[in-house]
């Protein structure tokens, strides 16, 4: 069965905030290489607009390999989006959810459709929504040093402790640093 990989950037004292991070070549690489190593990746609407900007730098690449070569990566994947506000995606690798959260990800963890690669999760709502489901295997935490002190904390609203396993970190030239944690038996 196919793992669900929580995989999101973050600030030092835990809040999502995309302007917050420190997105250098190393990392655009990282995140380029694991969206191509995987099958596809789950968005809720305000972080799946935030990423229609990759669409932009299609169509006028940056001259920044890494930067392109993200954008690239992002444009081919197939993005899951769950919105009940959006009536078209606007994208031609992105279709919108058409059942519940737990619905969905049962069927894509069980599905052997589109491949045998892993599903990726990008958005903080959903990550919260799939981690009260139990249904995150992996969480791909990358931790920029940067304290901003207010905004979307990663982890809102959850509230049963969970025992994860650290397996696999790395270190980014730019300080920040990724944290791979998987479920315990607990």
């Amino acid at each position: 069965m196919r793992k669900i990989i929580a995989a999101i950037n973050m600030t030092i004292d835990g809040f999502c905030d995309h302007t917050a991070g420190i997105p250098d070549e190393e990392i655009h690489q990282h995140y380029a290489n694991l969206l191509n190593n995987a099958d596809a990746i789950l968005y809720g609407r305000i972080t799946y607009q935030l990423m229609q900007y990759w669409q932009n730098l299609l169509k006028n690449p940056s001259g920044e390999k890494a930067m392109d070569d993200f954008a690239i990566a992002i444009d081919n994947i197939p993005k899951i989006v769950f919105s009940h506000t959006l009536k078209d995606t606007g994208w031609e690798s992105a279709t919108l959810a058409h059942k519940n959260i737990k619905e969905e990800v049962l069927e894509l963890k069980q599905s052997h459709n589109s491949g045998r690669k892993d599903i990726l999760v990008g958005s903080p709502g959903l990550i919260v929504a799939l981690t009260q489901l139990n249904l995150i295997d992996e969480y791909q935490l990358c931790v920029h040093p940067v304290i901003v002190g207010s905004g979307l904390p990663l982890f809102k609203n959850i509230t049963n402790s969970i025992v994860l396993k650290l397996v696999k970190t790395k270190r980014f030239g730019s300080g920040a640093i990724l944290l791979c944690y998987e479920k315990t038996s607990q």
